[in-house]
């Protein structure tokens, strides 16, 4: 069976994009897994230094794909493949969601590099959570963002009640959560969910320009403020600067932070090579 996942590695950028139109790009479980593998390995490939995602058609994607199967967290369909029968899903579906979609927003969160989320359509569900793992977000006009559990019945998952908080703050998410409306790129930029709008036909553009601007910088440095940002909404403040302080002195070891100190001192720009 296709996975529909493709991706490319082009100077020092790796692109994966989610490549099933018809279906928004719902992630399958084979998807889903093929996505994990896929972060897992450029977090520790030193010829990976930026990561643009983004998907296909209409959707960047829809979420679980609740039809085929378990999808990538929420439980799927009673009776449809692979799925567990009735009198099971109660006690399959803790399992299936820490194996399925909290892996896949845990892997996107612990990537050692900037990712780049290019939304292109609809991201709905574990397909919001995706792109709001990301590190950073460009929104193509027509995109639109949909807690869409609520609709369904369901509690949010994929990491939902972990991100969202802590990128707009707890009445913001609970308004989303809470109705499920679907969420205008504008409004998204406008609560800080999105760093940019862009219109449709230069977004894939911009995200190659932007992903090209990281890819040439100093990646462990890079890493090291990711680790330290996304931490801190977690530390009070001796715990912040005593992390600061540690990850300056592992990142002053590198041959990057090295050649910007030199480069500084001789006026020339530095060359930044990911060691």
């Amino acid at each position: 069976m296709r996975i529909p996942v493709r991706h490319q590695v082009s100077d020092q950028v790796a692109t994966v994009v989610l490549d099933r139109p018809e279906a928004l790009n719902a992630l399958t479980p084979g998807a889903r897994d093929r996505l994990i593998e896929l972060f897992t390995d450029f977090s520790a490939d030193p010829e990976v230094r930026a990561v643009v995602l983004t998907g296909t058609g209409r959707g960047f994607c829809a979420g679980a794909d609740l039809r085929g199967g378990t999808g990538a967290g929420t439980p799927g369909t009673p009776g449809t493949p692979d799925t567990p029968p009735p009198e099971r899903v109660v006690g399959d579906v803790s399992r299936v969601l820490r194996r399925g979609a909290q892996r896949l927003i845990g892997a996107v969160l612990d990537c050692e590099k900037p990712v780049i989320a290019a939304v292109n359509g609809t991201a709905a569900g574990l397909g919001a959570h995706l792109a709001f793992a990301c590190d950073l977000v460009l929104a193509a006009e027509s995109a639109r963002f949909i807690e869409v559990f609520v609709r369904r019945g369901l509690v949010p998952d994929a990491g939902g009640a972990y991100l969202l908080p802590r990128l707009i703050g707890p009445r913001r998410a609970k308004e989303l959560m809470f109705f499920g409306d679907a969420l205008s790129a504008a409004d998204a930029e406008r609560l800080g969910l999105v760093n940019r709008v862009i219109a449709d036909d230069e977004l894939a553009a911009t995200a190659g320009q932007w992903a090209a601007r990281l890819a040439s910088g100093p990646t462990r440095a890079l890493a090291l403020t990711k680790q330290l940002v996304d931490s801190s909404l977690e530390s009070d403040r001796a715990a912040a600067f005593a992390a600061e302080a540690a990850a300056q002195e592992l990142n002053m070891a590198t041959r990057d932070a090295q050649e910007g100190i030199r480069c500084f001192v001789t006026r020339e720009t530095p060359r930044f090579r990911g060691r």
